[in-house]
């Protein structure tokens, strides 16, 4: 199979860039010198790292939900699984885009193929069917080395055909493994493989957009998708919309009193972890019990108890947007954070509501959208940081090759002041103590 060229400028940067606005470029009033410019966070470059981040991401998520799911016979396979398919659509719909349909339907095939043979396991699993076990991991073996060849043709040797299926290899382990561990009821190993399968993508975003921009750099403008500014915007990206997904997923498990309830609200906690620190937890740990409330009425068919607790994080959501607005002096504006977290906070009732109610569609639905909102605030926020941070950001040369992690890499962590992740805490700290609360209070 040979592929010429790919380039993965997806839909989805479209649909980031528009919503982002209000946010990244409300510090405009704040820039006034030359290296605040060029280490923008908002670059062509940085969207399409942005956007492989996401639904990247978002298929290691989903894809574990869909295999556990399956093995459980869930009510809602189905929609798990729909939502895992709707995933790699968005993939195949930013292949077409650029490389006709021709080239769409190969990698679609492909892709496809993968999430097949997961399907297969579960199936035979379930089966107690060794053989057929066997037989999806050879199937996956086969395919790890035909993407690899795509690739490797894709960007024209950028992504080599060796290096891309030393990181498949981890991709597939990790999801057998989360997978085989969650059927032996060892959970924690479960949930500690998906937030690894989880980042392990992100780092594969970040190789892919590389090369990429190095194979067409006048389609991104001669910008860099590797920049200490982008690296922030993009572990942001991945720490934030993480949360969505396991938070809602953590609340599924409350609702259902799963076993793995409290190995899914540490893996919860473990995202805020990575966001947050002591000294800030009393600010957002305050708020939480509204949520909870809500949470706690809707078992209890207390609509009047919905309602109070609807209108106290509505107060909630005031208070942190204008501490936000105070902390990054006006370059997160009050009104917009507001917006935003309004939308955060409805998405994850919705999605828990229809849960709830068996409206699975709906949930599948809003737990989607939850995710991809989250890339909103990372990118608002690490605009502001970096126009109210910028001699913490030089100006990256254009690597020349990929960064020799397997794949991908990540963002030097330890050079990131605190503060500029408040606002990520804040948005975390809604939902990351629901389970614990319910937990205590059952």
């Amino acid at each position: 199979m040979k592929i010429n060229k790919l380039l993965v400028a997806l839909p989805l940067t479209l649909s980031l860039l528009v919503p982002t606005a209000a946010l990244a470029d409300s510090h405009g009033a704040h820039s006034s010198n030359e290296a605040s410019v060029k280490s923008s966070t908002a670059t062509p470059a940085a969207e399409l790292r942005i956007a492989l981040d996401t639904v990247l991401t978002e298929h290691a998520f989903l894809a574990v939900e869909a295999m556990r799911k399956g093995v459980d016979g869930a009510e809602d396979f189905d929609q798990a699984s729909g939502a895992l398919l709707a995933n790699a659509d968005d993939l195949k719909a930013a292949v077409a885009s650029v490389y006709v349909e021709e080239g769409a339907a190969q990698f679609d095939e492909i892709w496809k193929s993968h999430i097949g043979y997961f399907v297969d396991y579960v199936t035979a699993t379930a089966k107690e069917d060794q053989a057929g076990k066997d037989k999806a991991l050879a199937d996956l073996e086969e395919y790890k080395k035909t993407q690899s060849e795509f690739f490797d043709a894709a960007t024209e040797g950028g992504l080599p055909a060796a290096a891309v299926q030393e990181g498949l290899d981890m991709h597939v382990d990790q999801l057998v493994e989360a997978f085989d561990a969650y059927v032996a009821g060892d959970f924690e190993t479960a949930y500690a493989l998906e937030r690894e399968s989880i980042h392990h993508m992100s780092m594969f975003a970040e190789s892919l957009s590389i090369a990429i921009t190095n194979q067409f750099p006048e389609k991104f403008d001669n910008t860099n998708p590797d920049t200490p500014a982008v690296d922030l915007r993009a572990q942001l990206n991945m720490t934030f919309t993480e949360h969505a997904g396991l938070a809602a997923m953590a609340m599924q498990d409350g609702a259902d009193g799963a076993e793995s309830f409290e190995q899914a609200s540490a893996a919860l906690i473990a995202n805020a972890d990575d966001l947050s620190a002591a000294q800030f937890a009393e600010v957002w740990k305050s708020h939480i019990g509204y949520f909870v409330d809500y949470v706690v009425a809707t078992g209890e068919g207390n609509a009047e108890g919905q309602e109070q607790a609807k209108a106290d994080l509505d107060a909630y959501i005031v208070e942190q947007a204008a501490l936000l607005d105070a902390a990054t002096e006006g370059r997160v504006p009050a009104n917009a954070l507001e917006e935003g977290l309004t939308a955060h906070v409805d998405q994850l009732l919705v999605a828990f509501d229809s849960y709830a109610a068996g409206d699975y569609d709906t949930a599948y639905n809003s737990i989607r959208q939850a995710y991809e909102h989250m890339t909103m605030p990372a990118a608002g926020l690490s605009a502001a940081i970096v126009d109210q941070f910028p001699d913490q950001f030089g100006v990256a040369e254009m690597p020349s090759e990929m960064p020799k992690t397997g794949m991908g890499g990540t963002a030097d962590e330890s050079s990131m002041p605190f503060m500029w992740i408040l606002g990520g805490l804040m948005l975390a700290g809604l939902t990351t103590t629901i389970a614990l609360r319910i937990s205590k209070q059952s």
